[in-house]
């Protein structure tokens, strides 16, 4: 049976890398594969552990999340995991190594930290892009606001009876 190549480049997992909450973060599965272990297997690692994941290193998504997460990622349509699924953020991914004991996780752990200092590197480099990106943002969330109230009343008018018909020909009173 053919071994996988246990190489993954940093750039890989540079795409793993993403904003939540103000944070940069991995998420569990995602975690799981680089590690070479099961999903399951690492969520029970770290509930044993909790004690090594203050909020700041790790944290639940919800629902919404997980849903942005499966139309970004593709996951399984099937409903996926039974549990919770969180996010790790750099510390906490630095303390999955500490419970993870093994060869694998040590070296991948080193490549996920390249990882997060590449990505911070790279968003200092363009934060005026970054910035500009924060403030479509911001627009884009009043437009929406602004597209949802012409979209209400648009509807209220077509829902509101018009004016009365006038009957056209003679009429005695």
């Amino acid at each position: 049976m053919k071994k996988k190549s246990s190489l993954i480049r940093v750039n890989s997992i540079g795409n793993l890398i993403f904003f939540l909450r103000g944070q940069q973060v991995i998420w569990d599965a995602d975690l799981a594969r680089l590690y070479g272990v099961e999903t399951k297997y690492l969520k029970r690692q770290v509930n044993r552990n909790n004690e090594y994941f203050p909020s700041d290193f790790m944290f639940s998504l919800t629902g919404e999340e997980i849903e942005i997460l499966r139309c970004q990622f593709g996951t399984s349509s099937w409903g996926g995991s039974r549990y919770r699924s969180f996010v790790l953020t750099e510390e906490g991914v630095a303390m999955l190594s500490s419970i993870l004991k093994s060869r694998r996780a040590v070296l991948m752990n080193i490549r996920i930290m390249r990882a997060f200092v590449r990505f911070k590197e790279f968003l200092h480099k363009h934060q005026e892009i970054v910035q500009r990106l924060e403030k479509l943002e911001r627009q884009f969330e009043q437009h929406d606001g602004e597209i949802r109230a012409i979209l209400n009343a648009i509807r209220q008018l077509m829902n509101s009876p018009g004016p009365p018909k006038h009957r056209i020909g003679f009429h005695s009173q």
